[in-house]
């Protein structure tokens, strides 16, 4: 597959996703039957790294597996996809975990035990800080220590996508070299909440308030109703298409990577946006996370209102 120059390199986990599919979700205290069990490669971080490889991004990945039987499961697709794993530890003890439950309306619930991710401390980040500076895009989430999270951001000098999910403490001015920070209208709030900062009114708001905390950008995502970002001007939206959401498992994730693959091939973000946000569309339309993310060669869904004419991104990748 061709890859784009300069590449991206991603900080994150590496899981083995336990998925559970059930009619609903119990509530608390309450026994449901499930219907089935399938463990599946997952992860913030390899999620990333795939879904950007995928759309021909030159990808590397820093993290840990452990030396579990869930190790090799957890870097099939990575290494089906080509992202560089010269960078991923295998240490004695468990590889991450995710419990995921599906329930047939597409949503999902899920539990993360960190295994190896937990042992992805700064030094091991910092002895990859050559990749890290080389790289044109560097992603970061949070389910990685944050001192290590914060080394992979300190050592970056080109653009960093902080995806802060889930939301954890992290030094203030670390976190916003975030370009852009890339939260969901919950974990918008919650990092509003963090810096002191306070929105008036809706989403839009939120992101005007943490544009008001020093990011030079915010991209929100609201599921299926799109995404809003900004970059110091207007709040914009971005409508998603309409779809049958299958699961919605790793969605985020799918944005997130497609929104850096098209930053590092030079994109506006206005425009890596409106692509992330219909590569996020498929992916809730197939089952799994990694399994349900695009190539280069899947026709994506088109958007409710369509882009105006000539736009970089109008026509399906």
């Amino acid at each position: 597959m061709k890859r784009a120059s300069p590449g991206i390199v991603v900080v994150g986990s590496i899981n083995a996703d336990l998925v559970v599919t059930l009619a609903r979700h119990p509530h608390p205290g309450e026994t449901v039957l499930g219907r089935s069990m399938t463990v599946l490669p997952g992860g913030k971080g390899a999620n990333q790294a795939v879904a950007a490889a995928l759309l021909g991004a030159d990808v590397t990945l820093i993290g840990a597996v452990g030396s579990d039987a869930y190790a090799d499961i957890a870097l099939s697709a990575l290494s089906a996809a080509g992202v560089d794993l010269g960078a991923v530890s295998r240490l004695d003890g468990g590889t991450g975990v995710a419990v995921v439950e599906v329930s047939d309306d597409g949503e999902n619930t899920i539990v993360v035990l960190p295994g190896a991710n937990d042992q992805v401390t700064p030094d091991v980040v910092t002895a990859s800080a050559e990749a890290i500076r080389n790289a044109a895009v560097v992603i970061v989430q949070g389910e990685l220590p944050a001192a290590s999270i914060e080394a992979a951001v300190r050592a970056a000098t080109g653009r960093v996508v902080v995806n802060l999910a889930p939301v954890i403490g992290m030094e203030r001015d670390v976190l916003l070299r975030a370009d852009p920070l890339v939260v969901n209208e919950h974990e918008g709030a919650l990092v509003l909440e963090q810096l002191g900062g306070t929105a008036t009114g809706g989403h839009g708001s939120v992101v005007e308030a943490l544009l008001a905390c020093g990011f030079a950008s915010v991209v929100m995502t609201l599921g299926g109703a799109g995404a809003l970002l900004s970059d110091g001007a207007a709040v914009r939206p971005v409508p998603a298409p309409t779809v049958s959401a299958v699961d919605t498992t790793g969605a985020g994730d799918a944005f997130v990577g497609a929104l850096a693959a098209r930053l590092a091939a030079g994109s506006t973000l206005d425009d890596a946006v409106h692509f992330a946000v219909r590569v996020g569309s498929y992916a809730v339309q197939h089952p799994g996370a990694q399994p349900s993310y695009p190539t280069l060669d899947d026709e994506l869904p088109e958007p409710q209102h369509p882009r105006i004419a000539g736009s970089q991104q109008e026509s399906s990748p």
